[in-house]
């Protein structure tokens, strides 16, 4: 029996590592294929991100390659693909523009902005981002994705791609009439694949990677003239070493905070976008400490500066990527094309490219939300809503800032509709002693802190006329600094007054009195409990 189980162990392992050696296998696959899908469309957006800059279309490049490794395998993210964005791209020219063109000080404002990241890393300021509530990132991944599909209506029907989604809204009339036949029809049969090809086959090659191909080719073969990449710049960059003076140093220093805070909510909800995807959880800390090496290494090549891009991420994911190795190959894909393989991407009509990210813009759209319009709550919905619009028409930072502020807001209106007020006298005593109206008791009730305690100073009215004063907080789950003061400040006009008063609070908040050593909210007026509180305002009565 011994050998027999022996034989049949031996097996069974040999089995499981087939199974292993298999899975690893597929792993390694769906991240080429992720990595080589994200790089073939990171190309057009890293040379067009580059020209907008105003520093050439080369820094594109050189940013997406060297943000692209470095945060690939310093960053929190496994599936993220790193590289200039929109939003970092209009800051960058902002900051070229405000110091005269000097690419030299420009870059110093990237290694400013990229120690400014590290240095939020190392202090776990990253967590922050968790804290967004789910409507604000379903407003901005819907947002994205109609942005994505707005800006690629043009290139699909053969027209120049606009700047804003605002202008491509705007301009569709224009396109409409300028309709180019021969990109619409690569367009279309571009979407028709990456929608409609079957999944037996887009696991074995990824859909948009078939496009692409077979597009491109019949775009040679048939000698179609419509809008291709272009040419690419080749060659290794040259050093660059980042310079500042005097004069410049706090201007480089409000530009370098201004490019550290938004690569970093740019990165980090990049990364809220492939956890929602995925169902994975990021590490946003160490997602801020790969960013900022790679912005701070970006700077010393003449490279644009950049973060998390959503676009290129969820492109990554949809084609297999799921590990750091599929933003590895993205950025030795870019390089490769920087050594020389230029010339075979040259011919892509963008026409393919646009049809690949429609349905990019497509899947990022968030169904799960949109499907309960009716049903959810209205006030999730608003702010969905405004960060949604927000997103497309203004300006991501602005939106994501405007939804965390609403939502905020509600939540401190829903706080103040939870807290109460009451006042009602004391019970007379057992023994008949006549007591009842000698105390009253002001019953705070809820959440007790600063958007609450007007309502307690509109109570003063009703507890004046009586010989005590007993304020009940022990049904109170927590009060800030605003509550205590407003305590206080009620507590000193009755004592003024000549009416004593008590308060019962939880213990854990009157650690929080004794610590803070008010004045007016000694350890001699506070109580544990309403029975003990009550007991010493008649006591003061009786006196």
């Amino acid at each position: 029996m011994g050998p027999f189980f022996s034989v049949q162990s031996c097996r069974e392992k040999h089995e499981m590592t087939m199974k292993r050696g298999e899975v690893s296998q597929a792993g390694l696959r769906a991240d080429l294929f992720g990595g080589l899908t994200a790089g073939i469309v990171a190309l057009p957006l890293a040379l067009a991100f580059g020209v907008a800059s105003g520093a050439g279309a080369a820094a594109g490049l050189y940013g997406a390659i060297v943000l692209g490794l470095i945060a690939a395998l310093l960053g929190g993210t496994r599936m993220q693909i790193s590289g200039p964005t929109g939003p970092m791209t209009v800051v960058f020219a902002s900051v070229l523009v405000a110091v005269g063109g000097n690419l030299a000080a420009a870059m110093a404002a990237v290694v400013v902005g990229g120690v400014i990241q590290i240095l939020l890393g190392v202090v776990k300021a990253g967590g922050l981002v968790r804290f967004i509530p789910y409507p604000v990132v379903s407003g901005f991944m819907s947002g994205i994705g109609v942005i994505i599909i707005l800006l690629q209506l043009g290139p699909a029907f053969g027209v120049a791609p606009q700047a804003s989604p605002l202008a491509a809204i705007v301009r569709l009339p224009q396109v409409f009439a300028s309709i180019d036949g021969q990109a619409l029809l690569l367009s279309l049969l571009t979407l028709l694949i990456v929608f409609r090809m079957p999944m037996s086959v887009s696991r074995i090659v990824p859909a948009p990677l078939v496009a692409l191909i077979s597009m491109t080719l019949l775009s040679v073969v048939a000698g179609f003239a419509v809008p291709v990449i272009g040419e690419i710049p080749m060659g290794l960059p040259e050093l660059q070493i980042p310079q500042f003076t005097l004069d410049t140093w706090t201007t480089i220093l409000v530009l370098g905070v201004t490019l550290a805070l938004l690569g970093s909510i740019d990165s980090l909800l990049t990364s809220l976008v492939a956890d929602s995807v995925t169902r994975t959880r990021h590490q946003p800390n160490r997602e801020l400490i790969g960013q900022g090496v790679g912005n701070v290494l970006c700077a010393f090549v003449g490279g644009l500066p950049g973060a998390g891009a959503t676009m290129r991420t969820v492109v990554n994911i949809k084609a297999g990527g799921h590990s750091r190795l599929s933003g590895v190959v993205h950025s030795l894909f870019l390089f490769a094309l920087l050594l020389g393989a230029a010339p075979l991407a040259t011919q892509i009509p963008l026409a393919v490219l646009a049809g690949i990210l429609i349905k990019v813009g497509v899947d990022i759209l968030d169904y799960r939300l949109l499907r309960l319009l009716k049903t959810a709550p209205r006030t999730d919905i608003a702010v969905m809503t405004a960060v949604f619009l927000l997103t497309v028409f203004v300006d991501l930072i602005v939106a994501v800032s405007a939804g965390v502020a609403l939502s905020m807001g509600l939540i401190i209106h829903q706080l103040i509709q939870q807290a109460s007020f009451r006042v009602w006298p004391a019970e007379q005593e057992a023994d008949g002693s006549g007591m009842q109206g000698d105390v009253r008791v002001l019953e705070v009730s809820g959440p007790f802190f600063f958007g609450s305690t007007s309502q307690l100073l509109d109570r003063v009215d009703q507890v004046m006329g009586t010989r005590a004063v007993v304020f009940d907080c022990t049904r109170v789950p927590f009060m800030d600094l605003s509550a205590l003061f407003a305590l206080e400040e009620m507590v000193e006009r009755l004592t003024a007054m000549g009416i004593p008063a008590f308060v019962a609070v939880p213990a854990r908040i009157r650690d929080q009195f004794v610590r803070l050593n008010a004045p007016h909210l000694r350890s001699e007026i506070l109580r544990d409990d309403l029975d003990s509180a009550l007991a010493s305002a008649r006591e003061a009565c009786a006196a």
